[in-house]
């Protein structure tokens, strides 16, 4: 197990089993004292002096383990005690030095102090009960337990002065933000420092930790914890934001992770992170033995119910065991921080993002957004760009963080920042249109965004922005202005906005590309943009992605928009013209979505009403088409079935009006048509 599979200061320790050999105990217990002997006292940041004395106690403990010859079976219950208990002890010294936790085992620090002799006195006590006569030790070793028994049951374990000075100096800090008070900076790099936490990355790695408990914290159905969570969250964020807005690390650390996020999340299909079981975001995505990952709950509840088939294969499961799948793991999280998502949202309970969670966030978080939006304003040019990769993460975090941002003045700068990155700016540039993108998925982003000239500044960059990550990222921020219904006419008015996205439809990445075709779909929903897509020659590039694209939810998305413009008679008619009648037929047959199914069952509905005879004539030739619709009625969505109805009834029209016509005349010969 590792240290992200159980939550901070949780022990779940196992027994060994009932039928262990003796020996095989005794191995095992001396692996796991070497292990807790191993931690280095200069590795914990706090607790050093009860963990260095732990440590001493479960030496003197280990060599007791290695002399110990015969084993008798009555000694196996009092041995898988001591190991039960040591099992412990390495849970707890191993959250004393995890990277991410100073900050919460500090402001825990009184709590975690009473936990050592807690422990100690549980092995002692296994040692106590421990039938010692039977082992046929020497004296001398012996003595080492009887050691052991005195020294832990009377040792003495309590808060290092300077751990003590230190968590009252934070919980000072904490109150001070809770009335609304900016604290000293002085008092707040004490802390830091105290903790070793001593770059912008070293702060970011305690944010994401806490993050992570806020979310394991839901996801328990607990929330006792979140107000204390929130507010070193708070603390943090304020820290990473002012004190270590001059470190070095930021920006390369930024870069990076734009890069890795990129390359990471256009690979893989978020369809991916749903389990195929409760169709559900998994929380923990597990392995089974034939390679499907599923979320924990629902494969164990599968085979709690005396499944042992694979649910997804069918195979059948060589063994039970489940593997973490912590590469997914991450990537989910990823992407719910990237869309405002959270992971407890899977488990149908929402985390409340709308909140700061506590106070003492709240207050941290305000005077981070004001801190931020001065920078943008007077700062230097290095600031303004420091000051808009800090707003980017704040506002991947919440919906509380987006508004403070937005209530703050932020997006003013940030436009004229956007506007004002030169040819040599490609980076500041990348930052802040990803920056006003965050922004704009809060309700008051669009309207904010629109009143301070940002459009223009945003189809400059998808226009002719300094990198293809820039272009795209601004069709994701029209998408996103265009979902407020009185900015549709606006954007769509401009001559060079849907020329422009329909370029990145056919030279962008497939996230570019992906972004275009959903920005022009949130155009759509005002029906005098359909003109200007179809001008824009939309419907040849989309066709040319579900022709070529292995990207699934690319395929939908294309397949939703050619829905949306063959809902008029232009765009079927266009639609017709680039010979796509067959291809849609296929799509009906091969995509692997059931939405995909529905778009491409309603394109050719619309179709058949638009167009009229000459394509109800051909898909009636089709020999496959009625096997495929008559599927949709049973396992597709309820519109899916639906439009699938009406299509057969079409179709079966025209087959009775065809041989009622036959039989009472000679119909001329049917007119060869070119609509495949």
């Amino acid at each position: 197990m590792t240290q992200r599979d159980r939550r901070t200061l949780s022990f779940p320790a196992v027994h060994p089993c009932e039928a262990i050999s003796p020996p095989t105990l005794v191995t095992s217990l001396i692996t796991l004292s070497q292990s807790i002997c191993n931690f280095q006292p200069q590795s914990f940041p706090t607790q050093r002096r009860n963990a260095r004395e732990t440590i001493r106690q479960i030496s003197i403990v280990l060599m007791f383990l290695q002399e110990i010859r015969l084993i008798p079976n009555s000694t196996i219950l009092s041995l898988a005690e001591l190991h039960f208990t040591l099992q412990k002890i390495h849970f707890l010294l191993q959250d004393c030095t995890l990277q991410g936790s100073r900050l919460l085992l500090l402001a825990k620090s009184q709590h975690v102090a009473s936990l050592f002799p807690a422990l100690l006195r549980s092995v002692a006590t296994s040692l106590d009960v421990l039938p010692l006569h039977q082992l046929h030790l020497c004296p001398e070793v012996r003595e080492l337990a009887d050691l052991v028994t005195k020294q832990a049951s009377k040792a003495k374990f309590q808060l290092d002065p300077s751990d003590a000075r230190a968590t009252k100096t934070l919980h000072t800090l904490l109150r001070q933000f809770s009335m609304g008070t900016e604290p000293d900076l002085t008092s707040m790099q004490g802390i830091l420092h105290y903790l070793q936490i001593r770059t912008w990355t070293d702060c970011n790695t305690e944010i994401k930790f806490l993050e992570e408990e806020i979310t394991l914290e839901c996801r328990d159905r607990e929330e006792k914890e979140v107000p204390l969570l929130s507010s070193l969250v708070g603390f943090l964020c304020y820290c990473r934001g002012v004190i270590f807005e001059t470190n070095q690390s930021q920006g390369r650390c930024s870069t990076e992770m734009t890069s890795l996020n990129l390359t990471l999340l256009t690979s893989v299909n978020p369809d991916d992170f749903r389990c195929p079981i409760s169709l559900e975001l998994m929380t923990d995505p597990v392995t089974v033995s034939t390679g499907q990952t599923y979320d924990r709950a629902s494969i164990q509840k599968w085979l709690k119910a005396g499944n042992t088939k694979c649910p997804k294969t069918g195979e059948k499961l060589t063994n039970t065991d489940l593997v973490p799948n912590t590469t997914l793991k991450r990537l989910i999280q990823q992407f719910c921080a990237d869309n405002g998502i959270s992971v407890a949202n899977s488990c149908n309970r929402k985390t409340n993002t709308v909140s700061a969670g506590s106070p003492a966030a709240a207050h941290a978080i305000q005077f981070l957004a004001w801190f931020l939006t001065r920078r943008l304003a007077f700062g230097t040019q290095d600031q303004k760009h420091k000051a808009a990769q800090e707003i980017r993460f704040l506002a991947r975090t919440s919906i509380f963080n987006r508004a403070c941002l937005i209530e703050m003045g932020t997006v003013p700068p940030l436009i004229e920042l956007l506007a004002s990155a030169s040819n040599d700016n490609k980076s500041t540039q990348e930052t802040t249109i990803s920056a006003l993108l965050k922004l704009s998925k809060h309700p008051n982003g669009p309207k904010n965004i629109i009143n301070s000239g940002g459009l223009t500044v945003i189809l400059s960059v998808l226009k002719n922005g300094l990198s293809l990550e820039a272009r795209q990222v601004a069709a994701a921020t029209i998408f996103y202005l265009s979902s407020v219904k009185e900015f549709r006419k606006l954007i769509g008015e401009n001559p060079d906005v849907i020329p422009a996205l329909v370029e990145l439809v056919k030279e962008g990445t497939t996230c570019g590309r992906k972004n275009a075709v959903v920005a022009i779909f949130g155009l759509l929903l005002l029906p005098r943009n359909h003109q200007r897509v179809i001008a824009a020659g939309a419907v040849p590039a989309l066709l040319d992605i579900i022709a070529s694209s292995n990207k699934d939810e690319l395929v939908t998305e294309s397949l939703a928009v050619l829905a949306a413009l063959a809902e008029n008679v232009d765009g079927a008619r266009e639609i017709l013209q680039g010979s796509a009648l067959r291809l849609i037929v296929g799509m009906l047959r091969s995509a692997t979505s059931r939405e995909g199914k529905e778009h491409s069952a309603s394109i050719l509905l619309s179709l058949c009403v638009n167009v009229g005879a000459e394509v109800v004539a051909v898909l009636a030739k089709e020999p496959s088409l009625m096997p495929l619709l008559y599927s949709l009625l049973t396992d597709g969505t309820c519109h899916a079935a639906k439009k699938a109805r009406f299509l057969i009834k079409v179709i079966q029209d025209f087959h009775e009006t065809r041989s009622a016509g036959l039989k009472g005349s000679s119909l001329p010969q049917e007119r060869s048509l070119h609509v495949w």
